[in-house]
């Protein structure tokens, strides 16, 4: 074992091993592979190519030399073309720390049985008159950038939770095909996180529509790890343990408290008041935005007009509303 590999328990250690073929003899030959093809991509700004930050990408595309640089290319040049979304990314920044006190994301304290760190989003705590969607996915992108410092979750990997109970129509249309785009490139493509599951509650038909609407841009991969249980929680419970969920999921725990991973992130800058000037921020969204749409296929946006409209959503004549029986769209590995 390397020093690199110092925060493994000997579980996690035989799970990289098996799982993600990550080899201690050959570890730091690894991670210079991965370096050394940096040279290739001049357009990239790499801000940080140290051992630590390099493993955590090639843990993520189980020792994938080149799958696991283009992961970190995309890191980096995600973050250049998005430069608005990441100035002052820190947890005081007003829009990031409301968000957090809302729940975005919650945290669960224990883990599944396979040492996976559970996300909870509770979509209906969604305050729009308060920060925006871009502000939800930049705490989520916080967040994450916190706990995958732990070498056990950069092997073992996250599950996500999303409650729809209560989200409503008015709240959905904000979603639109671009902002959605954003988060998958930011989530999917961009970061090195394993999820081992993404699980949709109580979802109301329009989240059908919007699926329809990012399915194109979710890879096999991810298509696969994505559950729709609807309100059939015994489904939820029969891969993720009901002892460690909180109440909203059916689950033995007390009720979430939506505050607690942002005290976790703020401290003593939880009950701080932040400054906010709306109007800066709304025009570096909206240019974001505007961006994004002239990068949506016209095939693409063709084959989902029928279902929704940017900001609009329609209801389609066929989605079927939520069977009370678990409707997998497509079944974990």
């Amino acid at each position: 074992m390397t020093h690199l590999q110092a925060g493994l328990s000997a579980t996690t250690l035989e799970k990289a091993k098996a799982e993600l073929k990550e080899n201690p003899d050959t570890l730091h030959q690894d991670i210079q592979e991965v370096r050394d093809m940096i040279i290739t991509r001049p357009d990239i700004g790499f801000l940080r190519t140290d051992d630590a930050f390099i493993l955590r990408f090639l843990r993520a595309r189980k020792f994938n030399h080149f799958e696991a640089f283009r992961l970190l290319a995309q890191y980096f040049e995600y973050r250049q073309q998005n430069l608005d979304m990441f100035k002052n990314l820190k947890a005081t920044d007003h829009g990031i720390k409301q968000a957090l006190k809302d729940g975005f994301p919650g945290v669960l304290s224990n883990m599944d049985r396979h040492g996976r760190k559970i996300l909870v989003l509770f979509a209906a705590n969604w305050d729009q008159s308060r920060y925006t969607f871009v502000d939800i996915l930049r705490s989520i992108l916080l967040s994450l950038e916190a706990m995958i410092e732990d070498a056990e979750l950069q092997v073992n990997g996250f599950i996500l939770i999303i409650d729809w109970s209560n989200f409503t129509f008015k709240q959905a249309s904000k979603l639109t095909p671009s902002m959605l785009r954003l988060a998958i490139e930011g989530l999917q493509d961009s970061f090195p996180a394993r999820f081992g599951g993404i699980h949709f509650v109580n979802q109301p038909w329009y989240i059908h529509a919007l699926y329809t609407v990012i399915r194109p841009f979710l890879k096999d991969k991810t298509r696969k790890r994505i559950f729709m249980h609807g309100n059939n929680l015994n489904s939820l419970h029969q891969l993720i343990n009901p002892e460690i969920l909180p109440s909203e999921l059916g689950g033995m725990m007390p009720p979430y408290d939506m505050g607690t991973w942002a005290r976790t992130l703020l401290e003593h800058a939880y009950d701080e008041e932040t400054e906010y000037c709306p109007e800066s921020y709304t025009l570096s969204v909206q240019d974001l935005e505007r961006d994004l749409e002239k990068d949506l296929s016209p095939k693409t946006m063709k084959r989902s007009q029928s279902v929704v409209e940017p900001g609009v959503l329609k209801r389609p004549d066929k989605v079927k509303r939520e069977e009370d029986n678990m409707q997998p769209l497509l079944s974990l590995d």
